[in-house]
């Protein structure tokens, strides 16, 4: 028997009680996150933190591999159960950890080689004598994430069935285990660079391992995945549509991943800790919008499937007051942020009050964009967002430029908020116009 919803009032009631679940469990997750951060600071010290900072924002590219698999899987999945298709449901599933696997295996191979030989000392700018085991480090990380990267589309496929609590809990679950084991390695004083990056790229592997059986024999049997269910033209499908939702997820991680290489580079790796900081403290904000927007994606793609596009106008008017209160709540965060960083990190690190503004900016502008993102993801409508990535090209120069000239990292912050800018205008008229029913050219779908 599937469970799905029917109309406004189920797909509504869905949404509640996603939200409720992922309040608690992403709650769960801020306090790790914080309980993390001077964890880490206290085990590695505010240069070796940084140069772990640095590597782990690398990582994240290793995650974007997938060109979009995972989110065009949570669409087409969702679409499939609206139309009760277990067929192409299962075809959909199987496929895409068949193309998972096949895009990883050659990178997870290449990226060994460029660490191996390569002088990642001085791409990272690293004395060799503070981290003499970075080499081993940054491959035993790879090899650990690329196996993720396989096993984590088991989030898409809760998204997809429109539970995302469920893929907030597994990477809660992630997080909590390596809080408490890198607490193990302080106590019994093994808390080495190499152990604390172990550590924290294994944590999320072993979740994932756990939870594929009893998604794919217990909770969802009917979508496990099968070499009898790959499908070409499935294949090419999700290809098709994932590759727009690729080039999105590279746009938006290129100024989070050079942010940190460019400060590390031009700055110091120590930089890079307060820059941290101060992205994970505001930061709580993005992850509380997250909570309760996240899960209007997938609503709104049901909704879509099944034309009703006043459930998605009531869903905008909410999602409008939730905006203004976050921006309300950045404010608020602002003003009170040196008391928090007092109690928080203390006195082992400062965090300019400079750097906090500029971040809470930062913060409200992603807001304004995504908000009006998660509805255009949730109906298919990525081409003009993927012209929009233009902007990431002219992210990297300026930035540079900013930063090499004016040694001011608060400009450097100011070049990542304006680069945002186009984004939040044409998303939101881009919708508007759909949602009116007068997007024509460019505007369309």
């Amino acid at each position: 028997m599937i469970n799905k919803p029917n109309g406004i009032d189920n797909r509504s009631r869905l949404i509640f009680q996603n939200v409720l679940s992922s309040i608690v469990i992403k709650g769960w997750s801020a306090v790790v996150v914080l309980l993390m951060v001077p964890l880490t600071l206290r085990c590695l010290g505010v240069y070796q933190n940084g140069v772990w900072l640095t590597i782990s924002s690398m990582l994240v590219w290793i995650d974007q591999m997938d060109i979009g698999l995972g989110n065009g899987l949570r669409n087409y999945l969702t679409a499939y159960i609206a139309h009760d298709d277990l067929t192409k449901a299962r075809q959909a599933v199987s496929s895409t950890m068949a193309m998972l696997i096949t895009i990883i295996a050659p990178v997870s191979l290449l990226l060994s080689l460029l660490v191996w030989f390569g002088d990642v000392y001085g791409f990272l700018n690293v004395e060799p004598n503070l981290i003499p085991e970075l080499r081993v480090a940054l491959l035993c990380a790879i090899v650990l994430v690329c196996m993720t990267f396989v096993l984590k589309f088991i989030g898409n496929v809760y998204m997809g069935m429109q539970l995302p609590a469920v893929n907030n809990l597994l990477l809660s679950l992630g997080q909590t285990l390596a809080l408490l084991i890198t607490w193990l390695l302080l106590v019994n004083s093994k808390a080495t660079f190499l152990n604390i990056v172990m550590v924290n790229v294994a944590a999320p592997l072993i979740v994932y391992l756990l939870a594929y059986p009893y998604t794919f024999w217990i909770k969802y049997p009917y979508l496990r995945p099968s070499i009898h269910f790959m499908n070409l033209q499935s294949a090419m499908q999700l290809g098709h549509l994932g590759i727009k939702f690729f080039w999105l997820q590279i746009a938006s991680i290129i100024q989070f991943m050079t942010a940190n290489i460019l400060i590390s580079k031009f700055f110091s790796p120590a930089m890079v800790t307060p820059y941290q900081i101060a992205y994970r403290y505001m930061s709580l904000v993005m992850v509380l919008f997250s909570i309760i927007c996240m899960p209007f994606w997938n609503a709104t793609t049901d909704a879509y499937e099944r034309n009703d596009i006043e459930w998605i106008r009531k869903a905008n008017q909410k999602m409008t007051f939730m905006s203004g209160g976050i921006f309300l709540l950045l404010v608020l965060m602002v003003i009170i942020s040196p008391w928090i960083y007092d109690i928080w990190i203390g006195d082992s690190c400062h965090v300019p009050f400079g750097m906090t503004i500029m971040m809470a900016v930062y913060i409200l502008f992603m807001v304004l964009s995504l908000r009006y993102s998660y509805f255009l993801n949730g109906i298919g409508a990525l081409h003009l967002q993927l012209y929009m990535t233009v902007m990431t090209v002219i992210f990297i120069p300026l930035a540079w430029a900013v930063s090499h000239y004016s040694q001011n990292i608060i400009w450097f912050m100011a070049v990542m908020c304006i680069c945002i800018v186009p984004s939040i205008i044409t998303n939101m008229i881009q919708f508007h116009k759909i949602l009116n029913g007068t997007a024509k050219g460019m505007w369309r779908i």
